[in-house]
């Protein structure tokens, strides 16, 4: 290959790309360091760009997440990061009448912020970003039997998680036996 073919290789790659990567690294670093973890990994990219894979998506995930594993040990994203889901999740919600579907989401979010760093890595890369199993096995460096062991457990952490967050009072509504219980119409 000519370098003119790497360019035109590595900007078909990058334009494909980069939104989900960048998307993943903010799920799993955060945004402040999204940018530059995104970055590193495409330059990792344009420098084995003749080792691109057929399917490039779950090679540049592994790229990212091995970059990823050395910014926590030099810093403790991994704290940041849950830090920062808690906070999010326990925003209070606009006023007035929520939607069903906001307070679950607020909900997902406290169960999601609460389990380990990895299972919410298999959640998400499934779920929010995804990939197929095979795919996310070979962004987390496992088999894809072991994957669906793990993807499994994690699941049912989650909703043991959901259950405990079910069970506990909302901290965003006061009026929970108004909001959460039908109006009974008056008898005459």
């Amino acid at each position: 290959m000519s370098d003119s073919e790497d360019a035109a290789r590595f900007t078909a790659l990058y334009d494909a790309h980069h939104p989900r990567v960048h998307a993943y690294v903010v799920s799993r670093a955060g945004a402040q360091a999204a940018e530059e973890i995104t970055s590193e990994a495409f330059c990792v990219a344009w420098r084995r760009i003749r080792d691109l894979p057929d399917e490039p998506l779950p090679w540049l995930f592994g790229i990212a997440r091995n970059l990823l594993r050395e910014s926590y040990r030099a810093q403790g994203r991994q704290d940041e990061l849950a830090r920062e889901l808690r906070t999010w999740a326990a925003g209070q919600p606009p006023a007035g009448d929520v939607a069903d579907a906001v307070a679950e989401r607020a909900g997902m979010l406290r169960a999601l912020a609460a389990l380990p760093d990895a299972d919410r890595e298999l959640l998400t890369l499934v779920a929010w970003h995804e990939l197929t199993p095979d795919e996310a096995a070979q962004v987390v460096g496992c088999s894809k039997a072991a994957f669906y062991v793990r993807l499994h457990r994690a699941r049912r952490r989650l909703e043991r998680a959901l259950a405990a967050e079910a069970r506990a009072p909302s901290p965003a509504v006061t009026h929970a036996p108004t909001l959460l219980t039908p109006k009974k119409k008056a008898v005459r």
